[in-house]
C-alpha cells in the first residue's frame, strides 16, 4: 500500500516556476515508478511525466519537454516535478501516481495508487 500526498501548487504568472512535491508513505516506495498527471476543467486527465524506480529513466508529455523535470529522492520517499516557463495552458489539478511498472506509463490504468492533487494556476 502506498499513500501519496501532493504539495507545492499555487498561483504563478506566465513564465514563472513552481516545484511540486509528492510525499509517499510505505516502506516499498523505492520499488515503485512514479508519474505525474494533470486535469484541467472540462478536460480528461492527461499524462505529464514519469520516472522509473531508480530515477534512471524519465518520460514527458511533448508539450512540457524542456520546461518540466521529474526527479525523485528515495531516501525521502518523495518525487518532484520542477515546472519552469509556465504557461496559462499548464493550469490544472496535478496528481502524482505510483505504478509497479511503467509498461503503460501514459495511461491512467497503468497506475495503482493516486494522490488527491494540488492545484496549479498560471495567469497570463
Amino acid at each position: 500500500q502506498v499513500r501519496l500526498v501532493e504539495s507545492g501548487g499555487g498561483l504563478v504568472q506566465a513564465g514563472g516556476s513552481l516545484r511540486l512535491s509528492c510525499a509517499a508513505s510505505g516502506r516499498t516506495f523505492s520499488s515503485y515508478a512514479l508519474g505525474w498527471f494533470r486535469q484541467a476543467p472540462g478536460k480528461e486527465r492527461e499524462f505529464v511525466a514519469a520516472i522509473t524506480w531508480s530515477g534512471s529513466t524519465t518520460y514527458y508529455l511533448d508539450s512540457v519537454k524542456g520546461r518540466f523535470t521529474v526527479s525523485r529522492d528515495n531516501t525521502k520517499n518523495t518525487v518532484y516535478l520542477q515546472m519552469n516557463s509556465l504557461k496559462p495552458e499548464d493550469t490544472a489539478l496535478y496528481y502524482c501516481a505510483a505504478a509497479g511498472t511503467l509498461r503503460e506509463y501514459r495511461s491512467l490504468r497503468g497506475y495503482d495508487y493516486w494522490g488527491q492533487g494540488t492545484q496549479v494556476t498560471v495567469s497570463s
